[in-house]
């Protein structure tokens, strides 16, 4: 009985994850300002390894768990060089001086 609760709660948080994920895609593509389409970007990526979460548990693994980690860690990679981007206008300087 509960392993039957576990299945149908971890389906329907796939599915509201999944349509999360289709609304988050529509702001990153038409978002009105780039700060906006950022923001939509970090939250798929979140989105993402939630996803990845609800189905180690649905699968009964600990194989994903350094997925999740690789995602974070390039979640996080992303984040800092959109931001630098969007507030210098580019991500690697090549001042010398």
């Amino acid at each position: 009985m509960a392993q039957n609760i576990l299945q149908y709660v971890t389906t329907a948080c796939i599915v509201a994850i999944s349509i999360s994920i289709i609304l988050l895609l529509y702001r990153a593509l038409v978002g009105p300002t780039n700060p906006d389409r950022a923001v939509a970007l970090d939250t798929i990526g979140i989105n993402l390894m939630a996803l990845a979460g609800l189905l180690a548990i649905g699968l009964v693994t600990t194989q994903l768990n350094d997925v999740i980690l690789l995602i974070g860690i390039l979640l996080f990679i992303g984040t800092v060089a959109i931001a630098k981007f969007l507030e210098k206008g580019v991500i690697i300087d090549r001042d010398l001086d």
